[in-house]
């Protein structure tokens, strides 16, 4: 029996800890999917979410959500774990982004992941090239906690290896991916968007100082010199956090 049918058949209980839908960020988007599309690989498993919570009045989460955390709250984390380790979970599968848990650069969730008993995958967001002291401190630690430390890039898997000194048996590579989609013509879309005949740079997703948009604003002068019927799209309303905290100052 292949690995991927024993998982199929096997009755085990799988914990997600992440953001999650309603929720607006990528990553709660991300950890939906994931929990659906794992819980459909394995019909006969327990699939349920431990979800970050980043405002006093919550969300209205899908039944899935068994456990809400208040993200700076240090107490609900090893409550969280507590949770985790009564309800005999077969593996926790944590979503990493430095800006999701509370903490001094976000090392909360080690509070939680240092208590659990059972074996800890964890995928990795975001892997630093140059991290500030407090950064590389939080990685270390959750690459020594995790059983096996997921990442979406060949560059991503370099940087664990290189810079942090992961051990290779630990990092397992699984492209992002998108949906299956049949194939449209993009001239279909160009067109009602008022970009046919042109070259487009497409950004999209929520907007924050950390996804680099005015780097390529910058450049676009040299860019369009070179290729006058460029054009750069950018898609995507505010993320909630920075609107919050900064209003509509970085768009």
């Amino acid at each position: 029996m292949s690995l991927t049918e024993s998982f199929r058949k096997a009755p085990s209980t799988i914990a997600i800890v992440g953001d999650y839908v309603p929720r607006r960020c990528g990553i709660a988007t991300f950890t939906a999917d994931l929990l659906r599309s794992v819980a459909a690989e394995a019909p006969g498993s327990n699939c349920f979410a431990v979800v970050m919570t980043d405002r006093p009045e919550g969300y209205r989460y899908p039944d899935e959500v068994r456990f809400e955390v208040r993200d700076r709250s240090i107490a609900d984390y090893q409550l969280a774990a507590d949770f985790l380790n009564v309800n005999q979970v077969n593996v926790v599968c944590v979503q990493h982004e430095f800006g999701i848990y509370g903490g001094p650069n976000g090392s909360h969730v080690l509070s939680l992941m240092r208590e659990l008993r059972m074996p800890i995958v964890t995928t990795l967001h975001t892997v630093l090239s140059n991290p500030k002291e407090g950064q590389r401190a939080v990685m270390e630690e959750i690459a020594q906690l995790s059983d096996r430390l997921v990442v979406m890039s060949e560059k991503a898997a370099e940087l664990l290896r290189q810079v942090y000194d992961v051990p290779e048996h630990k990092i397992a590579l699984i492209y992002h991916g998108i949906p299956d989609l049949p194939f449209v013509d993009p001239n279909f879309f160009k067109d009602q968007f008022g970009v046919e005949g042109r070259k487009v740079i497409l950004t999209f997703g929520l907007l924050s100082p950390g996804k680099g948009i005015e780097h390529v604003i910058e450049a676009l002068p040299a860019v369009v010199e070179k290729h006058p019927d460029v054009v750069y799209v950018v898609l995507g309303a505010t993320h909630p956090n920075i609107q919050r905290d900064q209003g509509e100052a970085y768009r």
